[in-house]
């Protein structure tokens, strides 16, 4: 299967290369987005394999101030074309590409258990307010590193909202805004500063939601300066509010889980995790 739009796998390397000082000098944080990076026709056959979420006992549904969103479970609810998708965006190839792109000096390891990721779907009045990722994955005790998004929203609209923010270290302001639109690729490498979101309830009509495919990448250790000191076993996602435009129940929820998540040890977390999680 073609999994890229006119290129090869060595022109796919050294565009990683190519691209490398765009990334790591970005704002707020390293990051990039490529339109049209992937083959549109097996783009849309991975669309068409999009499941129903939440008809299956597996699926996530996160429902809580800071989210109002859908997430498959690994990788069950994948059919065959999204599979060999996926699969090649966990390939030594479009690892090197990664590699070369984000400059990370340790070696890049996959996520065949797509814990956070796989499918996400939000629906109208959805939302997924600032945050930043949690450091650790509780299956692997790998770091994690960094994110991508495909979008699969075609013929997407400024209007329906649904930007993917990414706002300065300090939380003052967001820098970039990405529109959602199909055969978009995203990423940003994720660390205690990298505050990202989708905050404002989504605006598109009733019969639209807006589509991602998210995939993690990990390594075994990283520089001491991308978390603050004792975040670096983290294992849930950190929320914080946008100053005059977030609730004070938001502001409340996120402060009691804050607390918890401090004084609490980690067979307790996760039982918070699961409660979050409904």
């Amino acid at each position: 299967m073609d999994f890229l739009n006119n290129k090869s796998i060595s022109e796919l390397i050294a565009f990683g290369k190519q691209k490398n000082e765009e990334y790591v000098n970005a704002t707020p944080f390293p990051s990039a987005y490529f339109d049209d990076f992937f083959n549109p026709e097996m783009l849309r056959e991975v669309l068409a394999e999009f499941p129903s979420i939440g008809k299956d006992k597996s699926d996530i549904k996160y429902e809580n101030p800071n989210e109002l969103k859908l997430a498959t479970k690994g990788e069950y609810r994948f059919g065959e074309k999204t599979k060999a998708f996926v699969h090649f965006l966990n390939s030594q190839p479009f690892l090197e590409f990664l590699q070369n792109l984000t400059g990370i000096k340790e070696t890049l390891i996959p996520d065949p258990y797509f814990e956070g990721g796989g499918f996400h779907e939000i629906k109208p009045g959805g939302y997924l307010k600032m945050h930043v990722d949690f450091h650790k994955n509780k299956l692997t005790n790998l770091d994690r590193r960094l994110n991508i998004l495909v979008y699969l929203n075609e013929d997407w609209q400024e209007e329906y909202g649904g930007h993917f923010e990414l706002w300065e270290k300090d939380m003052s302001k967001a820098v970039t805004k990405i529109l959602p639109v199909f055969n978009r690729l995203a990423m940003f490498s994720t660390t205690d500063f990298s505050w990202h979101g989708h905050p404002d309830p989504l605006t598109c009509p009733p019969d639209r939601s807006r589509r991602s495919l998210a995939l993690y990448y990990y390594t075994n250790g990283r520089p001491a300066e991308e978390v603050k000191s004792g975040d670096g076993d983290k294992i849930v996602t950190t929320f914080a509010a946008r100053k005059g435009q977030d609730s004070a129940r938001m502001k409340f929820f996120n402060g009691f889980v804050n607390l918890v998540v401090e004084c609490c040890p980690p067979i307790l977390i996760k039982t918070i995790k699961k409660f979050r999680n409904t």
